[in-house]
């Protein structure tokens, strides 16, 4: 078993055998193999006989550019399946109290689109809930985050660049 440059543990199919031997419900998720097809065989095999055990992920091309590489790992994210099926447009437009907010989630939201940041909503919304569930504490704001209305709705932060004039431009740039 060794870790890459990137964090990404990598195992043998032999050391990933072992470990599902001798623990049939380990979380994989986090561990690579460098061979696709076997990565298929046992993703495979688990859909047809053993659907407890993991799915295990293929290793990410390191080569990819910076934007691919951040894809790929976003999709790999643990977030359970009501926030991945979370319509956080409703959600954000529900908390619009006039149209200059309205305006500015909208704006906000096809910029996120463009930036390839759309799912990152949904895992936020899970994230501060979960803080929230478990009395954790996070800051107020900081850089240019705040300049983002959205996430001050999500509750990331707890500064609302409406009221201060924030340019979202700021965030994204």
């Amino acid at each position: 078993m060794k870790t890459n440059k990137y964090g990404q543990i990598e195992i043998t199919e032999t050391e990933a055998l072992n470990a599902l031997y001798s623990n049939p419900v380990l979380s994989l998720s986090n561990i690579y193999l460098d061979d696709p097809k076997l990565i298929d065989q046992y993703n495979q095999a688990r859909e047809i006989n053993a659907d407890r055990l993991s799915d295990l992920n293929k290793l990410v091309n390191i080569e990819s550019t910076v934007s691919e590489f951040d894809q790929a790992n976003q999709k790999e994210w643990f977030m359970p399946q009501e926030y991945k099926d979370f319509n956080i447009v409703e959600f954000l437009l529900d908390k619009c109290q006039n149209q200059e907010q309205y305006t500015r989630v909208v704006e906000e939201l096809e910029l996120f689109v463009q930036h390839g940041m759309y799912d990152l909503l949904c895992y936020l919304k899970y994230l501060v809930d979960t803080m929230r569930k478990h009395n954790i504490l996070w800051g107020v704001g900081r850089g240019s985050s705040v300049s983002s209305y959205v996430l001050y709705l999500i509750g990331i932060h707890k500064i609302d660049s409406l009221r201060y004039q924030l340019d979202i431009k700021e965030f994204l740039k």
